[in-house]
């Protein structure tokens, strides 16, 4: 017979360690995973610093570009070298503004390039203005001799000027006048008559005037008898002088021998049968001036 006192030995529970394990890890990976969490977001903040403080910047070298191409453009100059030289330039800067510069190297690049730049326009700035100031200086000076060339312009216009009234004034003085003049009718028997039938000649006596300017020798006096109807008498349609660009009718002419000194001289017309009643006017001629004037009438037979 079985004995039923038999002990039979309890089973123990088994310890609970994987569990604890498995806490432990999944703490320490959660921690990794905030601080990973953590470092990314920080990365990400210094980034967008980083990223903020270069669009800054490249705004701020893109603005000064901005105002340099302006400041070229105010640039004004007739030199031709210097005008070429400032387009370079200026197309230099327009080429930087269409860089994209993205990492702090190429704006470090960037803005050395702006400070030699800004020194070339300064050099620029100093040559412009020497050059206007030289300029300015020039266009005084211009004016100052185009002053004194008008003045002199003006003097030899004022001297000539003078020169031809004192000359006109000369011509005037060196012309012969006559004086005295006597217009009178004659019959054969050279007594005075105003009666056409009985006139034979025409006798004009003047005296030539003194005048120690006029050029002497021998002088020719034309005269003009012009009948009350304006008819000229003269002998032959061939008698004519030059008055003032004019072939002018005359009746009758004589030489002279003049010496600058008074002179009395008469000139005859015979009476050809155009004499007329009437009032006649009589002219004389010396060297292209009227030099006297009468006047004398006839009568009915």
């Amino acid at each position: 017979m079985a004995d039923t006192n038999t002990f039979t030995p309890v089973e123990q529970p088994k310890k609970k360690s994987a569990p604890i394990a498995m806490i432990f890890t999944t703490v320490i990976l959660a921690a990794a995973l905030i601080f990973l969490v953590v470092m990314y977001f920080d990365q990400k903040n210094k980034m967008i610093e980083v990223e903020t403080v270069l669009t800054q910047e490249k705004d701020s070298l893109a603005n000064e570009l901005r105002l340099m191409v302006h400041g070229y453009d105010t640039l004004k100059t007739d030199n031709d070298t210097l005008m070429s030289n400032l387009q370079r330039e200026k197309k230099r800067i327009q080429q930087l503004l269409s860089i994209n510069a993205s990492n702090v190297q190429l704006l470090k690049k960037y803005r050395a390039e702006i400070g030699t730049m800004r020194e070339i326009m300064k050099g620029y700035i100093v040559q412009i203005d020497s050059l206007n100031t030289l300029n300015q200086q020039l266009v005084t000076e211009n004016t100052g001799i185009k002053k004194q060339i008008s003045e002199v312009q003006n003097t030899n216009v004022e001297l000539t000027k003078a020169k031809e009234e004192l000359t006109s004034k000369v011509t005037v003085a060196a012309v012969i006048q006559a004086k005295d003049i006597n217009a009178v009718t004659l019959n054969k028997k050279r007594k005075e008559t105003t009666r056409i039938n009985l006139i034979d000649k025409l006798r004009i006596c003047f005296t030539l005037r003194e005048n120690p300017i006029a050029a002497p020798g021998e002088k020719e006096v034309f005269m003009r008898v012009i009948r009350p109807d304006s008819l000229v008498i003269t002998s032959s349609p061939d008698n004519l002088f030059d008055f003032n660009g004019n072939k002018l009718v005359y009746s009758a002419s004589r030489l002279v021998d003049y010496m600058n000194q008074d002179i009395e001289m008469c000139i005859f017309l015979d009476n050809t049968g155009d004499f007329i009643v009437g009032t006649y006017s009589i002219e004389l001629y010396l060297e292209n001036n009227i030099i006297g004037r009468t006047t004398f009438a006839l009568a009915k037979k």
